[in-house]
């Protein structure tokens, strides 16, 4: 098993190329591939903690994820933000978001406060 660590941009796309021909065999947990498939896993995680940064994510953008999530409409988002054209106007980026509303969507809808406090894309 000859496996190495992920050094380079070639190395990682490499890496990624080798799992996703192991997850098409889907091999058996214990087996030497299911091993490999493991190992390269884990050093793929390793690399992309180091090189790939995870940005968080737009509030709206947020807000319209759990919404999706939820299967939530505009009308189940009025007791958190507001009457109908007002979640519109922040959904469409026409309107920021209050301190009284992020704290209302972290408390019913579970988004973090850090997500909703930050900047928001331009729409």
């Amino acid at each position: 098993m000859d496996i190495r660590p992920i050094h380079t941009e070639a190395d990682y796309k490499a890496t990624l190329k080798e799992i996703s021909a192991l997850m098409e065999s889907d091999p058996d947990l214990g087996t030497p591939e299911g091993d490999r498939l493991d190992i390269l896993a884990t050093l793929v995680q390793a690399y992309e903690a180091k090189h790939v940064p995870i940005t968080a994510p737009d509030p709206v953008e947020a807000i319209k994820f759990r919404m999706d999530q939820g299967g939530l409409s505009v009308k189940d988002l009025e007791p958190i933000i507001g009457k109908s054209n007002r979640v519109y106007e922040v959904l469409s980026r026409k309107r920021p978001l209050t301190l009284a509303m992020i704290r209302r969507l972290h408390k019913s809808l579970g988004i973090p406060a850090d997500v909703l406090i930050a900047e928001t894309a331009a729409g």
